[in-house]
């Protein structure tokens, strides 16, 4: 889980080595098959329709498992009622539905808690892959 306070800086911002906490291990758990992005409910309000669309098309989205995915379907219905509901606007509903929105990565400050950096292509780019040199030229360098 991500840490509590001020945003981190990216990580090429941070000056100096990094830590043995940025080194540290990350268990992985292999999953099969892909998860299918559910449909948005034509009944929800266009704000949370659109809300909803973008999850999908958001880099993090590409780690979000069917659960993950219940949960913004959850959120965008409690969202879609909170403004359906026009003068009687819930300020409890609201930061609900801010703090789900935050477990699922959805601001950039959310993601750098979690250490995860999107860094976005133009689709009509391939993503740059970071050059290895040969550990026998190493000495060359």
């Amino acid at each position: 889980m991500g840490t509590r306070g001020p945003v981190p800086k990216r990580i090429e911002e941070r000056l100096g080595h990094l830590s043995s906490a940025d080194k540290e291990a990350v268990e992985r758990v292999p999953v099969v098959g892909d998860v299918a992005v559910p449909d948005a409910d034509e009944a929800w309000h266009p704000i949370a329709k659109r809300w909803f669309a973008s999850l999908a098309d958001s880099g993090q989205s590409q780690f979000y498992e069917p659960s993950d995915w219940a949960t913004a379907c959850y959120l965008a219905e409690a969202m879609s009622r909170n403004l359906h509901a026009g003068q009687r606007f819930s300020a409890q509903l609201f930061a609900a539905v801010m703090s789900g929105m935050s477990n699922l990565l959805v601001t950039e400050g959310d993601r750098r808690r979690v250490r995860m950096e999107l860094e976005r292509q133009p689709a009509d780019e391939t993503p740059h892959l970071a050059s290895v040199t040969p550990i026998d030229r190493y000495g060359d360098l």
